[in-house]
Formats: C-alpha cells, sequence, structure tokens
C-alpha cells in the first residue's frame, strides 16, 4: 500500500455515522497521529463552525485542532475572499457559513449584495427566498457552498443544501459555483495553503459522489471506504475507479 503524507478524510460515513463513530476509523486516525500525521477533516456541512466539529470529534476520543477542520463554509469564504475581495454578502445559511465568511473579512448584508452564499439553513422561510432571488436577478454572484440534495439523519435522509440551490437556481435560471465535493475546491485549499504536492494526498470516504469524484476531479489518490453511501456494487459499475478499495479502516496498513 502507497505511504501518503496527507489523508483528507471525510466525516459523515468514514469517521462517523450520525452519533455513532466508526471504531475502525478511531483507530486508524489514532495510528496516523501516532506516526506524526494529522488527518484534514473535509465535510460539505455549512451549518457547523470548526469549533463544534472538534467538540464532536472529541466525543469519540479524536483530538484535533481547527487547521485541520476543512468546511464548505470555511472554503466557500475564501473563494470570496479570493475572488471578491471586499465585496458584501448575503447569505442562505447557518452559524457555521455566517462566522465563516465574517472571519474572511466579508461583510454581511441584507439587501443589494455583490455576492449570495446559499448553503443548508433549516430556519429558510419564503422571505429569505424572495430577497436571495431578488438579489440575484440583479446581478450578484450565486455561490453554493455544496449541492447535496440530502443528508443522514437518525429520522433519515433530509433535504440537504443541494434542495435550497435547486429552488433558488430554478427561481432564478443562474446556476451556482459549487465549493463542496465533488468539486475539488476543498482539496486545492488544503494543497495551496500547505504547500503540499498531489502525489502525497489521498483523498478517503464512503461515497463516490462527493468523497471519491472530489478526488479524482483533482487528480489525487483515493480510497474508498465500504459501508456507507455508495454500495461496493455501485462503485463497480463506476467509468472511473476510485485508487483503492478497502471493507474498513483497519484493513489499511499505514
Amino acid at each position: 500500500m502507497k505511504k501518503y503524507n496527507v489523508y483528507c478524510l471525510d466525516l459523515d460515513g468514514t469517521v462517523y455515522h450520525g452519533t455513532e463513530p466508526i471504531p475502525e476509523a478511531v483507530s486508524f486516525i489514532a495510528n496516523l497521529q501516532s506516526q506524526g500525521i494529522e488527518p484534514y477533516y473535509i465535510t460539505n456541512n455549512s451549518t457547523a463552525t470548526p469549533e463544534q466539529v472538534i467538540e464532536k470529534l472529541a466525543s469519540f476520543g479524536i483530538r484535533t485542532s481547527v487547521e485541520q477542520i476543512m468546511t464548505s463554509a470555511i472554503v466557500s469564504a475564501n473563494y470570496c475572499k479570493k475572488h471578491y475581495d471586499g465585496a458584501t454578502v448575503q447569505i442562505i445559511g447557518e452559524k457555521g457559513l455566517h462566522d465563516a465568511l465574517v472571519s474572511a473579512g466579508l461583510k454581511i448584508v441584507k439587501e443589494n449584495p455583490d455576492i449570495v452564499v446559499v448553503g443548508l439553513d433549516r430556519e429558510v422561510n419564503y422571505a429569505k427566498f424572495t430577497e436571495i432571488a431578488l438579489a440575484i436577478r440583479s446581478g450578484a454572484k450565486f455561490i453554493a457552498t455544496n449541492g447535496d440534495k440530502a443528508i443522514p439523519t437518525e429520522r433519515g435522509l433530509l433535504p440537504g443544501a443541494g434542495s435550497i440551490v435547486k429552488l433558488v437556481e430554478f427561481t432564478t435560471g443562474v446556476k451556482p459555483v459549487f465549493i463542496g465535493k465533488p468539486e475539488s475546491h476543498m482539496l486545492a485549499f488544503i494543497k495551496e495553503e500547505n504547500g503540499y504536492s498531489k502525489d502525497e494526498m489521498v483523498m478517503v470516504g464512503d461515497n463516490y459522489d462527493t468523497d471519491i469524484l472530489s478526488g479524482i476531479h483533482y487528480g489525487i489518490d483515493t480510497i474508498y471506504v465500504e459501508g456507507g453511501v455508495t454500495s461496493v456494487e455501485e462503485l463497480l459499475s463506476k467509468d472511473k475507479q476510485p485508487t483503492h478499495i478497502v471493507k474498513s479502516l483497519a484493513d489499511w496498513q499505514l
């Protein structure tokens, strides 16, 4: 098995299932850390702050730092700063997205924005949709944290950020720039911020359509882990296959 220096781990479905840790993943991370490798945690979830992600991981016995957390909200904020520095932003989203944009030095407004950023918002309403749609129709740039149609919960699959994005897209006729997986913005941000080479990076996940494709799109190796969103049968029907396939992270030798 190839040795990598930079492990980028999906969270839900790879490190944990909802509120339950995956023991093999917890042990895998501990083994990485014992060898001096701190993995990155890559999530399309734009609602949580890095501190909230760290708190959840800590409840599973996983210790990490803010620098290792990469959410679609953080990278959306950095994308806006890089391409539209000084712009004003109006959002549909929760605390994770709001705080990321403010931390990046962007000004949040309630009307006449330069940019609209749409993520998951569990308190979204018609008034929010109205203001966002009007802003986009008036020329605001349209950024989406991710296109996830649904999110897994203990109750089953609930509407994801992509469902909200699709409504805005449908009513305005404008397609957004997507930031989260399967786009490669999050992996590119990690590489560029730290000076890594693609050869030393690997993306690890259970979902072919987000995790594995993001690695393939970016041109880095991938490790598919069974037992999550994408079944092995589905995986083997895909034209582009992951670099490695494992039943669990216990099977990956460091």
